[in-house]
């Protein structure tokens, strides 16, 4: 046994120093080959981007699906070329490749009948990405955990929530899937007033304080429509409770909510409203 082994290591030696030259510029050019695709398939992304751009104009929505895309495919790309790059090298290596094939392939043919989850979660991630249910820089809710989605593979969706935390789904479990920013968002806001208000005023001063964020060049662009107001959500013992929605563009719903709630404060204060 210890002969074998050392007869071994002596054969790899041998081959080593011999075909160390060509075994380096294998390596370095699967490294540079590498860079290269990462290259090429982010400026094919850019080019897709900007001649769409061109014909139809750009959605938020259209960049995030190609670049979710384009992610996914240069991960197969890198996964081909590395691949192969280990079959040369280990012919470079005068190691016989049959074999290890013939057993990839009896071990592929072995692992179908075990992997059924494996192939469930690709045929779900196809479907996601077909069905363009979510991209990356979403949003989103999966079995009930919200966070942002920083990877779509085909086998799995990451979520990174608000404290940071990362959630990593196996898309054949995805069982409930919410985008909260797939075209338009919208903030929802309740608004409590004291039973004593007259309700008519208290919407129109909302409505001010809307159009007026509407009108803003800071926060305006970011408004897709007029604040609508759906009138009474509920009573409490000591309030009314006014609902409204303010639809925006993805993401920014926020960012809205918490400008709409400082200057309505304002305004409720100006004009003397008591809030439940």
């Amino acid at each position: 046994m210890t002969n074998n082994f050392a007869q071994f290591i002596k054969n790899m030696t041998t081959i080593l120093v011999e075909n160390g030259p060509e075994l380096l510029i294998t390596l370095l050019g699967l490294i540079v080959l590498h860079f290269i695709v990462r290259g090429v398939m982010k400026k094919f992304a850019r080019l897709i981007i900007i001649r769409v751009s061109k014909k139809v104009g750009m959605s938020t929505e259209q960049e995030k699906r190609i670049t979710t895309i384009n992610a996914l495919f240069t991960r197969i790309a890198f996964v081909l070329l590395w691949g192969v790059g280990i079959i040369v090298i280990l012919g470079e290596l005068n190691i016989n490749i049959a074999p290890i094939l013939t057993g990839l392939g009896i071990f592929g043919l072995a692992l179908s009948f075990g992997a059924q989850s494996l192939v469930k979660d690709l045929i779900a991630g196809i479907f996601i990405l077909i069905e363009n249910q979510i991209r990356v820089g979403d949003v989103a809710v999966i079995n009930g955990t919200g966070g942002l989605v920083e990877s779509i593979d085909l086998r799995t969706i990451v979520l990174r929530d608000s404290e940071g935390i990362v959630h990593v789904f196996p898309n054949g479990l995805i069982r409930t899937l919410s985008n909260t920013t797939k075209d338009w968002s919208a903030c929802v806001l309740d608004i409590s007033v004291a039973y004593k208000e007259d309700l008519e005023r208290v919407e129109e001063i909302m409505k001010e304080v809307g159009e007026d964020l509407r009108g803003d060049k800071e926060f305006g662009r970011y408004i897709l429509k007029p604040i609508e107001i759906f009138g009474i959500e509920k009573l409490s013992k000591a309030s009314m409770v006014i609902r409204i929605r303010i639809k925006t563009q993805p993401l920014k719903q926020w960012m809205i909510a918490r400008e709409y709630r400082l200057r309505l404060k304002k305004a409720f204060d100006k004009h003397d409203i008591v809030v439940g």
